[in-house]
Order: C-alpha cells, then sequence, then structure tokens
C-alpha cells in the first residue's frame, strides 16, 4: 500500500478477518513444532517422517501474491532433507467445505513455486534454467479439512478436465494430499499424546453439546503441558480460547483460561464451565456499532457465494448468531442496506423477547 493511501472498508475487514483468524489450521501450520507433527504423522510418504521444526523454513510471504482472502490461512514450507535436497508443502486449509476446485487452484501455487524457484536459480547462476542439468523441487501439495461433511471433491486434477481419457497424454496430472479431520477419532488422537492431535481434538468441537461434553484423561493435558515449548503452549492457549469465545464464556474467564496454559497450572479444561449457559445468544441491540459492522461483513461474504457456516467459522463467530444476520441479510440482495437489516434484526429481537 502507498503511504497515505486510505484504507478502505472492505480492506478493513480483510485485515480485521486476519487479525482474529486463530483457527487450528492456521495456527498449525505457522508453528514449526506443530507443522513437523503434522507431516511426520499424518502424512504417510518415505521421506517425510523424520522432519525436525528446524527443518522447515516458512516462506509463504514470497508467495502472498497468489492468495486470496478466502485463502489467507494457506502457507508455503520450504522443507530441508537430510541428504541436502530440498522440497516446498503447499498447505491449503479448507475448513468450513468442500472446495470442487481445489485441484486447479493447487496447480496455480505450483506453478506460481516453480516460477520463482527458476527465478532465483537464474539470479544465482544466469540461464542456469535452460541447461539440461537443471531440475525443479518436487511440491507437496496438502488440504487440511476441518468440515463436519465428508471431502467428495476429486483429488486428481485430470477429473476437472472434458475428454480426459482422449486427451490424457497433454493434461497436466497429479494428486494432492488431504488430511480429514473427521477421519481421526477422539480415541485416536487422545492415543498419540502430542500438541499437534490436542490441537484437532479441540478443533473437533463445532457445538454447546460437543463443548460440554468434552473430557479427556486424567494428567493428558497437564502432562503435555509441561514439556511444551512456549510457543506452542501460545498456539494452544489461543486455540482454547478461539473454543471458549464460541461459546460465550466472558472474556475475563477466557483470558484467566489463557493465562494457566501458558503458565502451565494443572487444570481440567472445560470442568469448570459445566453446566454453563453456552445456548444463550442475545447480542442484536447491544452494540449497534458492532453489530452494523458485523452486517456489513457477512453481507460482503454473502456476496461472494459464502454460507453461513463459513462466515462463522472465518470470522471466529458463533453460527447461530451469524446465521439470524445472514437469513434476513439474504433478503436484501443485492443493495444488503445495513440499516434495514439491522432495524429488522431488532423487530425480531423484540418479538422473541416478548
Amino acid at each position: 500500500m502507498k503511504k497515505g493511501e486510505k484504507i478502505s472498508d472492505s480492506q478493513k475487514g480483510s485485515i480485521i478477518n486476519r487479525q482474529v483468524a486463530d483457527n487450528g489450521g492456521k495456527l498449525i501450520f505457522e508453528n514449526p513444532l506443530l507443522c513437523s507433527q503434522l507431516l511426520n504423522n499424518y502424512v504417510v510418504m518415505d521421506g517425510l517422517s523424520k522432519i525436525r521444526p528446524e527443518d522447515i523454513e516458512d516462506v509463504t510471504e514470497r508467495f502472498i501474491p497468489m492468495f486470496t482472502e478466502q485463502r489467507d490461512a494457506d502457507v508455503v514450507k520450504k522443507i530441508h532433507l537430510q541428504d541436502n535436497h530440498e522440497i516446498f508443502v503447499a498447505l491449503i486449509e479448507h475448513k468450513s467445505g468442500v472446495d470442487y476446485n481445489v485441484v486447479m487452484q493447487i496447480l496455480r501455487y505450483m506453478v506460481y513455486i516453480w516460477e520463482d524457484f527458476e527465478k532465483q536459480s537464474d539470479q544465482e547462476k544466469p540461464f542456469v534454467s535452460r541447461s539440461k542439468e537443471f531440475k525443479y523441487p518436487p511440491i507437496l501439495p496438502i488440504v487440511y479439512y476441518e468440515g463436519k461433511r465428508p471431502w467428495t471433491a476429486d483429488r486428481a486434477l485430470s477429473n476437472r478436465i472434458v475428454l480426459n481419457e482422449v486427451f490424457e497424454n497433454y493434461i497436466p496430472n497429479f494428486r494432492y494430499y488431504l488430511i480429514c479431520l473427521n477421519e481421526h477419532s477422539k480415541e485416536e488422537l487422545i492415543e498419540k499424546k502430542d500438541e499437534l492431535s490436542f490441537v484437532m481434538l479441540i478443533n473437533k468441537i463445532k457445538g454447546a453439546k460437543e463443548f460440554m461434553n468434552f473430557k479427556l484423561p486424567d494428567d493428558y493435558l497437564d502432562n503435555m503441558l509441561r514439556k511444551s515449548p512456549e510457543d506452542v503452549l501460545d498456539v494452544i492457549a489461543r486455540v482454547v480460547a478461539v473454543v471458549l469465545r464460541k461459546q460465550n464464556v466472558p472474556e475475563g474467564d477466557v483470558q484467566n483460561m489463557m493465562d494457566k496454559i501458558k503458565r502451565r497450572q494443572p487444570m481440567g479444561l472445560f470442568d469448570e464451565w459445566e453446566g454453563f449457559d453456552v445456548q444463550k445468544v442475545d447480542r442484536i441491540g447491544q452494540d449497534k456499532g458492532k453489530t452494523k459492522k458485523l452486517i456489513e461483513i457477512v453481507s460482503k461474504k454473502i456476496a461472494l457465494g459464502q454460507d453461513s457456516e463459513q462466515i462463522a467459522r472465518d470470522l471466529i463467530e458463533d453460527e447461530r448468531y451469524i446465521q439470524s444476520i445472514y437469513d434476513v441479510a439474504i433478503k436484501y440482495a443485492p443493495e444488503y442496506d445495513s440499516e434495514e437489516i439491522y432495524a429488522e434484526l431488532e423487530r425480531i429481537n423484540q418479538l422473541v423477547k416478548s
């Protein structure tokens, strides 16, 4: 952005989204230890069983232009293997729903990474990419999916091309590696006893019922916190905070829980909120300015074709609250007048209270 240039409302929304998006996938990918656990324990592939945190270099900043707002959680890692070879890992997170065109998005990522590698190589040694000996590094594309519904999108590029059998020899073809959270049971994740598996356990909590029924073996969390590095403790605290905020736990209690985790204090995690009224959602009218701003953000996302579940997860908001806004806002398309939407929400809220 140029100096003195004003930030548009849409850009402000984007910035806010990045600041609050402490979702599990994004935090896993950013942290070297958790990323190494992902590659070692959840990617079945020769040569990727002994990746250390220090072997992982985050090069996402080089590829920011290829990310859209909907994919601001995607990252690119460079893995330095023991035999002095390097591979790139493109980690692509789709939290809410199945994306049937993700394989084409991955192809764009791969070409972008190879083009950048070529330019860097030619800068170090002019025209080396034109030589017979020059080779491009391998890329492992990974889709990490946390949605409830099964992933039904094709994982091979050729299946997105018409007449693919006739043109088989002329179609770039590959498959991406899929990691589905719902394919790993709670028991399986608990058995692993590492930080990544705990984060994945937490990300399985989708609603109030799962929150209230979430139980861990005695000393499970305490044993893990004792050995976790401080940067990982910070990730764990942030992920737990997201879950608590979604269940409308008071912010003071959220901060207290985060502090306990960072201090490695013994705890039962969600035990103290047993019987807490997590179902209560009554926020319309409490702060008109904040509600109108949220209405504007939700409306923009509706215009982009996003559903209420995806919007709620992107904004780290209660799904029922977003659904109530979504149901009204969609009736005001394509103008999405925030004043009119707010007024109707107020009327509905008053009827419910009466």
